[in-house]
């Protein structure tokens, strides 16, 4: 395999079977090929729809056991009515919901677990606010191997604490927040030696750099991409992703990235805002994006490279815009997204109305994860509700009200 992971800050580099997640230097590591291979379209679209269509674009050993589920190939859909609410000639919602544990975390677990296995792992381990705990127990479980999750006490929804427990894992509560989990699992793995699989494992991101080939290849560059960024690896890979389509010669454009953070949990949009160089951490994020409640985000170089490479924006927007745009994708387009995915349909009205984005530029936005994954959410929308006290007859009212 013509490809080695390379530190993003020294420039050093490793073997493929390289069992580290970080340089030797602190620096943050990533896949790179030395040479491209030769592909094509017409190659990857003669096979099935998902992450592994893409296979030679994902540099793992050849001999490695692939450790999947199906993951990829989630829906793009045309917005219909929210296209006249906002007033855009043309753009999308990719719904990373319908994965097979209900988020995009399973694109980067494919490979991540993948890896883990071929290198010898007997055990993974991760810090989580959700959906990764949700996603790295699925996958590892299906691998045979054990999963430790690391999450922060009392701070994780309760659809996500459910699958974490029905995959097996052992759960590690820890009194504080996402990075106080994180600091922990990778103290535990200097102390015992489990794989470790957030995001700022390289392996993470070429799982999830095929959310761009996946849009290149239905609907072709988009002008802009909107998504939500907590820990910032999304967006890295996402970018990475659309490079790497440029470099094989299977498009010729890139698009503009537009990361959106949640007011109460927004370092890398107050640095881009800031034009500062490193990200002021925020000490107790708050917000009701739970997926998207970080502070202290690991691949802060990454995700801010990729804003500013791509002439794109980090900004923020608050829970209230937040929760509106939720209730606008379930009731005005059928999808049902967590509150961390509505952050994307937010993003878009507050760059629509500052100018930034164009009505007739082609969007896409990113849904990172489905609606059932936060149930707690639904204290926060009023339903119709009506009490049937006698006969039908009396609802005639409110059928035709």
């Amino acid at each position: 395999m013509d490809a080695v992971i390379k530190c993003i800050e020294c420039s050093s580099e490793y073997p493929i079977s390289y069992t580290g997640i970080t340089c030797s230097c602190g620096g943050l590591l990533q896949v790179e090929f030395r040479e491209y291979p030769e592909v094509s379209w017409e190659l990857f679209r003669s096979r099935p729809f998902g992450v592994w269509r893409y296979r030679e674009l994902i540099p793992v050993p050849r001999d490695a056991e692939i450790v999947t589920m199906r993951e990829g190939g989630t829906p793009l859909i045309r917005f219909s009515r929210i296209k006249e609410v906002l007033g855009v000639r043309e753009s999308y919602v990719k719904f990373e919901g319908a994965n097979p544990t209900g988020s995009f975390k399973d694109r980067g677990m494919t490979v991540g677990v993948t890896m883990a296995k071929y290198l010898g792992a007997k055990a993974v381990a991760c810090a989580s606010t959700g959906n990764t705990s949700s996603s790295m127990a699925a996958y590892a479980s299906r691998a045979g191997l054990k999963p430790y999750v690391f999450l922060p006490k009392g701070k994780v929804a309760k659809g996500k604490l459910m699958q974490a427990v029905l995959h097996g894992a052992t759960l590690i509560m820890v009194n504080g927040s996402f990075d106080d989990a994180l600091s922990a699992v990778m103290q535990a793995s200097r102390s015992f030696g489990v794989y470790v699989l957030n995001s700022l494992n390289p392996w993470r991101i070429e799982g999830q750099k095929t959310l761009a080939y996946e849009i290149a290849d239905e609907v072709g560059v988009p002008d802009w991409v909107v998504l939500p960024v907590g820990n910032g690896g999304n967006i890295s890979a996402l970018w990475k992703g659309f490079k790497e389509l440029k470099k094989v010669g299977l498009v010729d454009e890139l698009p503009r990235l537009a990361g959106i953070q949640a007011s109460g949990a927004a370092p890398l949009a107050h640095a881009f805002k800031e034009g500062l160089s490193k990200p002021r951490f925020v000490e107790h994020p708050e917000t009701v994006a739970t997926a998207i409640r970080i502070g202290r985000p690991v691949n802060w170089p990454r995700a801010l490279r990729a804003a500013r490479e791509s002439r794109g924006v980090i900004t923020s927007v608050t829970d209230e815009e937040i929760l509106e745009a939720q209730r606008m994708l379930g009731r005005l387009e059928g999808v049902g997204v967590e509150p961390a995915s509505a952050a994307s349909l937010a993003g878009l009205r507050k760059l629509l109305d500052e100018g930034i984005i164009r009505p007739d530029e082609k969007v896409v936005i990113v849904a990172t994860g489905h609606a059932l994954k936060d149930p707690d959410i639904a204290v926060y929308h009023q339903a119709d509700t009506v009490e049937l006290r006698g006969d039908v007859n009396e609802l005639s009212e409110v059928f035709w009200r």
